[in-house]
Formats: C-alpha cells, structure tokens, sequence
C-alpha cells in the first residue's frame, strides 16, 4: 500500500475502508476496500476529509478481485446464462431464462482445487427459473497472479463450459394407460390427469391418451398409432410390476426398442423403465407417480426435454440423492432429491 493524493487516485484500488458518518442517521462504509477510484469520487472523497488515501500498487501481472472474477464467470459461462456486475469482489451468475441446469461438476471440482479463488453453483440436473442466481465466484484476496486466473479460463474452456441453462423444448406426448380393469371401466383412470398435469406443467403437449388392457401386442399396436400420430416422447402407465398380468416392460421390449434400464435407485420411482425406439424416448411409470408428488418422472423428463439421451450411467447416478423423504411439507427441489 502506498498513500497518495486524492486527485491521483483515479484508477487505483483503495486498499482500506472510508468510513461515512452522519450524525443520528447512519455510520458505514462510503468505500469499501478494493474499490476502484474513478473520477467522480475525488470531490466526494474530500467531502469524507480525505486529501490522501491509501491504495494498492498492483505489480505487472497481477489483478484486482473484480477483473478475476469478471474473468472467471465469463469463462465458466456457457449458453443461458447471465453474469452480473462484480459487487465486492463476487460476480454471480443467472439463468437468463426458465430451464434446466447442468453444471461440469469435475470441471468445477477443478476450479476449486486452484489457490485463491472459489466457485459455488446449485446442484445440477434441477430446474431453475429466469433471473435466479445459479452461481458464483470470487477470489480469496484482494488481488491474484494473472496466471492463476489465465488457467481457470483455460480449464473452464476445455469442455465448453461450467455453467449452463438449457431450456426445455415443447414437444408432443403420448400416454398409454394399461391394465385390463381400467380397460374393461372397472375403476376410474387416476393416473392419467396426474400425468397429463405434469406434461403441460414442463410446457409440452399430451397429443392423446390410449387405453388397453394387459396385452402385449395391443400395447405395442398402441405405441405404433401414437408415433404414428406424431408422438416424440410416449408414457406408459400401469403394469410395471413383477406380477404375472403386468405386461408393460415386456411389450416396451417387444416393440424392439433398446432398454436402458428396467428399475431405478430412486424412491419413489424403482420400478421405471426407459427405452428408446429409435430416437423416441419409451417411459414406463411405477404407480409411484400418480401419488407422490415429485418422484422419478421430476428426475427424467425435464432431462429428455432439455434434449439429453439418457445413459444407463445417468441413471445410476440417481441412486445418490435418489431417496425422497417424503417431508410433511413438500419443497422441491429446495432437498436433497435427485441431487
């Protein structure tokens, strides 16, 4: 630090608080450390009864808190994404539209390895809303090498980015209902409007809902007519057990698809089932989703309509976090589900 005259400190970093008093109304910083000084703040800064102050003399090489993390957020920045000012030394990023977010969590691991500087995000895989913060960073002191900060960029870089927002495409959706007593009107269909909701609720569009009771080529006939109809995502509901009449699994294998999995680590949600036929996702849901409120169904299709084709990896990946605790008051996804 080195103390200079007011007049020359347009420029330079402040390197200790001004405090402003006002005498029954408020005591506080006018100028917090590691404020850069620019023009109009010399007449305020005499106003304070400063005619010299104290500021850092950054050597060759070396930056100020708000230029590393300018720098850091906007490597770390991929598509949807908003970077604020810097405040303080933090530069935040926000979604800069509603969609899912997908955080590079070895990437960042990496970042969090370096000296001096931090990045903290939400969990991946949730869904956020415009204008939320999603993630931040800064440096640990006032100033940094550029090097270290010329390697963050470089490291945040390799794979695209760390930070995305992506958002969901509207597509069109089929549902097939099985079961011979929902089929024959035995008893109502209850499943249906719950997953019609969901659908319309992620903003895509249930183009028809199809009825057939426990038959495995009438379940695979009913999955040609809805792709036939223009169906890009096709769910099915009912007969997901292991008991001799529910036949859902074996007629999403009879269509020929490839099966990524049949069960889940996640509860609610083990007996599900994902296939695709061709590049159209086949879903078949436990009767855990007609009455749970966020189960699997929350975990998967906002995935498939941000446009990922989900592995049987992915779906591994779910058993950590996969528990739902099923709290009185449901707050998803401020919890642990699916995270």
């Amino acid at each position: 630090m080195k103390l200079i005259p007011v007049q020359d400190a347009v420029g330079m970093v402040l390197a200790h608080d001004i405090t402003e008093i006002v005498v029954g109304r408020y005591k506080g910083p006018a100028y917090r450390r590691g404020q850069v000084i620019r023009f109009e703040d010399i007449e305020r800064l005499r106003d304070l009864g400063k005619e010299h102050i104290g500021v850092l003399d950054l050597k060759n090489g070396w930056l100020h808190e708000d230029e590393a993390a300018v720098r850091i957020a906007t490597a770390a920045a991929g598509r949807g994404i908003e970077l604020s000012s810097p405040a303080e030394g933090r530069v935040n990023l926000a979604a800069a539209h509603d969609g899912l977010l997908k955080i590079r969590v070895n990437t960042l691991e990496t970042l969090n390895m370096m000296p001096d500087l931090m990045f903290a995000t939400l969990h991946t895989n949730r869904m956020v809303r415009r204008g939320q913060v999603v993630a931040g960073t800064r440096i640990i002191p006032l100033t940094i090498e550029n090097s270290v900060i010329a390697l963050a960029e470089s490291v945040s870089r390799e794979d695209g980015s760390v930070v995305s927002v992506y958002p969901l495409t509207a597509q069109r959706i089929g549902v097939i209902t099985t079961g011979s007593e929902i089929y024959h009107h035995r008893i109502e269909d209850t499943f249906g409007p719950v997953v019609k909701e969901k659908i319309t609720g992620y903003g895509s569009r249930l183009i028809g809902q199809l009825y057939v009771p426990d038959d495995i080529p009438l379940t695979v006939e009913a999955i040609s007519k809805l792709i036939q109809d223009g169906a890009e995502i096709i769910l099915l509901t009912g007969g997901m057990s292991v008991d001799p009449d529910d036949l859902t699994p074996s007629s999403i294998r009879a269509t020929g698809a490839k099966v990524i999995t049949y069960g889940a680590p996640v509860l609610p949600g083990a007996m599900f089932m994902l296939a695709y036929l061709g590049d159209i996702p086949l879903i078949g849901l436990p009767g855990c989703v007609m009455y749970h409120q966020v189960s699997i169904l929350d975990l998967i299709l906002p995935r498939i309509l941000a446009g990922e084709c989900l592995t049987r990896q992915d779906i591994v990946k779910l058993g950590h976090g996969g528990l739902c605790g099923s709290c009185s008051e449901c707050r998803y996804p401020l919890c642990p589900f699916g995270k």
